[in-house]
């Protein structure tokens, strides 16, 4: 496994991989689920990189940038585990460097949700995308289910901009007990963890209205809530029922709604989704 942080470098090493090659983009504090993007990489590609980067241009001035946990020695370990062929690991010089200026904005589908609590935080990852696909050329590109916004995000820059990568999305990966792995979970206290939960059972709860009868995103929301706010270390930030590739409102619910919910335990942010 080669492990590069410049672009020259990186690009010397592309040259000499075998296509098919996928590519997953990563903050690094590697877990499953990170590891189950490699592992569908590497079932469909001859050759698979990561990137290690964490993008400062995501996260907003009030956001966990100086404190989202690293350990880069970890993830190399895991990721050679894994077969990877090549390890990105930039600076934000690298990436950013002096007197740059040029950003990329999807417009409509970053402005809810996620984008209406997280003010720049898709023109940060759409950007820093695209550069990671122009300067790895993958042919197929790995995200995760559990940032279902991002993911339709991307889509949508690969689609207009005519990038030639197909964008593969796989299933959210849990904890046996069902709470979504994240890397900021590890900020969870043992008793926020338990608390955590709830975000899953109200998840669960959409589901279970539905597939008794009830279509009204209205009413599935607001008993989602109460449940969620039932915990009083839950501070609840949206709940929404949406179409799966436009993100627009639902009032009634129909199969293939996706249902998302962002909330705080204690400090630390969630965010979780199912798709009905």
């Amino acid at each position: 496994m080669k492990v590069v942080s410049t672009i020259q470098e990186l690009e010397r090493e592309r040259k000499m991989l075998s296509s098919p090659v996928g590519f997953v983009p990563t903050m690094g504090f590697l877990h499953e689920g990170h590891l189950s993007l490699v592992r569908g990489a590497g079932k469909e590609s001859k050759s698979v990189v990561v990137s290690i980067f964490v993008n400062p241009t995501q996260f907003g001035p009030e956001e966990d940038l100086a404190s989202y946990p690293r350990d880069v020695e970890r993830d190399l370990k895991l990721l050679e585990n894994e077969g990877v062929n090549l390890v990105f690991t930039p600076s934000a010089e690298e990436i950013y460097p002096p007197g740059y200026c040029t950003w990329v904005e999807v417009e409509g589908i970053t402005h809810i949700l996620e984008g209406a609590s997280r003010q720049g935080h898709f023109r940060g990852v759409a950007t820093v995308v695209l550069k990671l696909l122009n300067i790895v050329q993958p042919d197929r590109t790995y995200f995760g289910q559990k940032d279902a916004q991002q993911a339709v995000v991307i889509q949508r820059m690969v689609s207009d901009l005519n990038l030639d990568t197909e964008i593969v999305v796989l299933p959210t990966l849990r904890e046996p007990d069902g709470l979504a792995m994240s890397s900021r979970n590890i900020y969870l206290s043992p008793p926020e963890r338990k608390v955590a939960l709830c975000i899953f059972d109200s998840l669960r709860l959409a589901r279970e209205l539905y597939q008794g009868g009830e279509r009204s995103t209205e009413i599935i929301c607001h008993k989602m809530t109460d449940l969620m706010l039932s915990q009083p270390q839950v501070k609840l930030d949206y709940v929404g029922i949406v179409h799966p590739q436009t993100l627009k409102k639902m009032v009634e619910v129909k199969p293939g709604a996706l249902v998302l919910v962002a909330a705080w335990v204690g400090k630390v942010r969630l965010i979780d989704n199912i798709l009905i």
